[in-house]
């Protein structure tokens, strides 16, 4: 049985049902993760749980180590790793409150430590990223939905941009004619560096808002904090069964 962590986005700081037995605060290269790593266990068997943004939401996008984060991960023994994320969505099937496991992703992101091959440790890494995410793991998260018999989007394309602001329509637009599904600001470069530790890496999407200029008026918080509700439940009952069918 391979040692399954969940990354938690926005709105996803623990997860309910987890009987946290220690937390773990591995040192890395990079300095500490975003949060103390929790190991506990989720319908009795053993789970990680780490908070992207850290126990009070505090870290913006651009400003978590993702480095440091799967490093920690990796000195805990993990070897898949599901990364939740709230996201906007841009294409028709992909309105709020949908749920989707993308099988793309296109980087706008800028000014990030984007790899752990930076030159200091002498070795210049080239990774294959044909397909970004781990398709085992793909798979395995679109037969938790199905066993739960709810709904879930098989594949999308998904723009990772910069952040903290959301876009403008005019970026939409542009996102959209590369062939982005979803946009969101933490996908990059989590995924790319979980596949040079040589973890297993999937994205557990949840749209939250309609992407800018794809509904009349303005986005809203108080929209994105429900409907980041609305899909909590359904999450948790899907990575339930992810960690129950190990």
């Amino acid at each position: 049985m391979s040692r399954l962590a969940i990354i938690g986005g926005s709105g996803f700081a623990t997860m309910r049902g987890l009987e946290v037995l220690d937390y773990q605060q591995p040192d890395t290269p990079y300095g500490p993760a975003s949060a103390p790593v929790m190991r506990g266990l989720l319908g009795g068997t053993e789970l990680f749980f780490l908070p992207r943004h850290g126990t009070g939401h505090s870290i913006p996008p651009h400003r978590i180590d993702y480095r440091a984060n799967l490093w920690a991960l990796k000195a805990c023994g993990v070897e898949r790793v599901v990364g939740l994320t709230a996201v906007g969505g841009i294409g028709g099937a992909f309105g709020p409150q949908v749920l989707a496991v993308p099988d793309q992703i296109i980087d706008y992101t800028y000014g990030r430590a984007h790899s752990f091959s930076d030159g200091d440790q002498g070795e210049v890494l080239h990774i294959d990223f044909t397909r970004p995410y781990c398709e085992d793991l793909r798979q395995a998260l679109l037969r938790a939905a199905r066993d739960c018999d709810l709904a879930v989007e098989d594949g999308g394309t998904y723009g990772a941009t910069q952040g903290p602001r959301l876009e403008t329509a005019a970026e939409i637009m542009r996102l959209e004619r590369d062939g982005c599904d979803l946009v969101g600001m933490t996908g990059m470069p989590e995924a790319a560096l979980a596949r040079e530790l040589r973890l297993c890496y999937a994205c557990f999407a949840f749209v939250v808002n309609c992407a800018a200029g794809k509904a009349r008026g303005e986005i809203r918080m108080e929209a994105i904090g429900a409907n980041i509700t609305a899909c909590s439940v359904r999450i948790e009952r899907i990575l339930t069964a992810l960690v129950g069918a190990d």
